[in-house]
C-alpha cells in the first residue's frame, strides 16, 4: 500500500520509498513507545497537501482512530505541523491540528531524510488535546524521548556518517540487533561508559555485559515493547528506557536510551530536605503560639473582671485561629492548604474553648473543598474565627440550643463563607456590636487581606454573614 500510494501521489525515488518503507516496519514499536497514534505523511505533487503512507495504533493504549487513515489527504489549513515539517525540516512540537476524523488533537512531527539529507516523509505522533493535565506533562516527555530515540532509528544504518541526529542527542543511546550484540552507539553512549569504567569499545558487546539495571537480555524481551527504569551506578543517577523491535513476531532489534538524570535527583532531595525544613518551622511556629495561647489562658484565670477575662479569651482565639494554619502546613510540608480543613479545625476549637457553659450548640462545616495559600488561608481563620465567637458569645442569649453553619462556596473569581446562626438576631441600627473591636479586625481584615467585601443581615429568625475573597 505505501509503494502504491508514493507512486500515484509524489516524486518520490524507488530508494526514497524503499526507506520509508523499511521504517513503516518500526511504525508499532514508535506507537508503543509514545502511547499514541502515530503515522508518515508524504508532501503530494501538491505544496498544500499531503498523504498518510502508513500508521500504527498503540498495542496497549486506545487509539483515537476508528477507521484506517492510509490514503487519506491532509489539508495544509487542518494539519500545519506536517506541513511545516515537510517544508523547512524541522521537528514540530505540540501544534494543534484536526484529524480526518474530525477530531483535535496535538501533533510531534519529526521529519525523515533520505541519505542525501533530502525530506522524503514525516512521522507524526498525535495526542488528544482533550487529555488530563498532568497526563498530558508525562506524555509531552515522552513524545519528546520518542522523536529522539525515533530519529536515531531512521539513521543510525548510517554509523559512519558525522551528521546522523543521534550523536548529537544529550541521552546515550546504544542499539542492539536481535541476539543482542550491540550494533551502534551514540557519542553520548561511548563518554558513560567510558566514564563507568569500560576500556574496551562497546561495539560488539553483548546486551548483558553492557546492560546497568540488571535487567537480562532475556527479561526484557518478555517485557512490554517499551518500559522503563531507574538505577544508580556510582554517584550517577540513571534514567534506562528500553525499546523492543519486532518484525512478525520475531525480534529484530533492542534499543537502549540512557538519561543522565543525577541533576534532577539532586533537585528533588534537595527540594524534599527544603520541604522537611518548611514542615519543621511551621510545627515550630504552631508549637510557640499554642504555648502563648496557654500563658495567655493561665494569666485570665487569675482576672476577676469578666468584662477583662472575655477579651483575654478572645485574644487567645485570635492566636489559635493562626496556629491552625501552621499546624496544617506542619503537615503538608507545601503553601496551599485544604480551607475546609483549616475552617473545620477553627470550629474544633471554638468547641472546646469558647462554647458558653450549659449550652447545646451544633456547629458544621459544609460546602467546596479546595486549596489557599498560606497567607489567604491565615486572614480567612482569623475572620472565621472572630465571627463564630461572635455568634457563640451573642446568638443564643437566653437560649440553651442553637445551630451555626459555615458554608464555602468556591466561585470563578471570587469564592464566599458563610456564617448562619438560628440564634435571636439583634437589630442592626441600634446595637454597638457594629462598631465592636472584633469587627471592626473582620472588615479590616476582608477590604485589606482579601480584596473582598463583608455583608451582615440580622432578623428575629438568626443572623447571616457573607464575605467573600479573590481566588488569586
Amino acid at each position: 500500500m505505501l509503494k502504491e500510494l508514493c507512486n500515484i501521489h509524489t516524486d518520490l525515488s524507488g530508494e526514497d520509498i524503499s526507506k520509508l518503507d523499511k521504517i513503516a516496519d518500526i511504525l508499532p514499536i514508535i506507537a508503543d513507545l509514545v502511547k499514541a497514534d502515530v503515522f508518515i505523511d508524504c508532501i503530494t505533487r501538491d505544496p498544500n497537501v499531503a498523504i498518510v503512507v502508513a500508521e500504527a495504533k498503540p498495542s496497549m493504549y486506545p487509539s483515537m482512530y476508528k477507521y484506517t487513515v492510509v490514503g487519506e489527504f491532509a489539508l495544509r489549513e487542518n494539519e500545519p505541523a506536517a506541513l511545516r515539517t515537510l517544508e523547512i525540516g524541522m521537528v514540530t512540537r505540540d501544534l494543534k491540528a484536526i484529524t480526518q476524523e474530525n477530531m483535535a488533537v496535538r501533533q510531534n512531527v519529526v521529519p525523515i531524510k533520505n541519505d542525501l539529507g533530502k525530506i522524503i516523509g514525516v512521522l507524526i505522533m498525535e495526542q488528544d488535546i482533550t487529555r488530563d493535565v498532568n497526563q498530558d506533562k508525562h506524555m509531552e516527555i515522552l513524545a519528546e524521548t520518542a522523536e529522539q530515540l525515533t530519529e536515531t532509528l531512521l539513521t543510525f544504518r548510517d554509523r559512519d556518517n558525522e551528521n546522523v541526529i543521534a550523536n548529537h542527542l544529550n541521552d546515550a543511546i546504544v542499539m542492539f540487533d536481535g541476539n543482542g550484540i550491540a550494533t551502534y552507539a551514540n557519542p553520548v553512549a561511548d563518554g558513560l561508559y567510558i566514564k563507568l569504567g569500560y576500556k574496551d569499545n562497546i561495539i560488539g558487546m553483548h546486551f548483558n555485559n553492557l546492560v546497568l539495571d540488571g535487567s537480562m537480555l532475556e527479561e526484557v524481551i518478555k517485557k512490554q515493547p517499551f518500559n522503563i527504569s531507574e538505577v544508580n551506578v556510582g554517584k550517577l543517577s540513571l534514567q534506562v528506557k528500553y525499546a523492543i523491535a519486532r518484525k512478525k513476531e520475531k525480534l529484530v532489534g533492542l534499543n537502549m536510551l540512557i538519561k543522565d538524570i543525577t541533576e534532577v535527583k539532586e533537585k528533588e532531595k534537595e527540594l524534599i530536605l527544603k520541604s522537611f525544613a518548611i514542615r519543621e518551622i511551621h510545627h515550630r511556629v504552631k508549637n510557640n503560639l499554642q504555648t502563648i495561647a496557654s500563658l495567655i489562658r493561665l494569666q485570665s484565670r487569675r482576672i476577676e473582671d469578666e468584662a477583662v477575662r472575655k477579651m483575654f479569651d478572645e485574644s487567645i482565639g485570635r492566636i489559635l485561629s493562626i496556629a491552625v494554619t501552621h499546624e496544617i502546613l506542619a503537615q503538608n510540608g507545601v503553601d496551599d492548604v485544604d480551607l475546609k480543613t483549616i475552617l473545620s479545625k477553627i470550629k474544633d476549637n471554638n468547641i472546646q474553648y469558647g462554647l458558653p457553659p450549659n449550652k447545646e450548640i451544633l456547629i458544621d462545616v459544609e460546602g467546596d473543598s479546595f486549596k489557599v495559600d498560606s497567607d489567604k488561608a491565615t486572614s480567612i481563620a482569623l475572620v472565621v474565627n472572630e465571627l463564630l465567637q461572635n455568634s457563640l458569645q451573642y446568638a443564643f442569649v437566653g437560649r440553651s440550643k442553637g445551630k451555626i453553619s459555615i458554608k464555602i462556596q468556591k466561585g470563578i473569581m471570587y469564592s464566599s463563607i458563610s456564617i448562619i446562626d438560628n440564634g435571636v438576631g439583634f437589630d442592626m441600627s441600634k446595637t454597638v456590636r457594629l462598631g465592636s473591636l472584633g469587627l471592626s479586625i473582620v472588615k479590616s481584615i476582608i477590604r485589606d487581606k482579601l480584596n473582598g467585601n463583608f455583608n451582615m443581615e440580622s432578623t428575629i429568625m438568626g443572623t447571616k454573614i457573607v464575605f467573600d475573597f479573590k481566588n488569586e
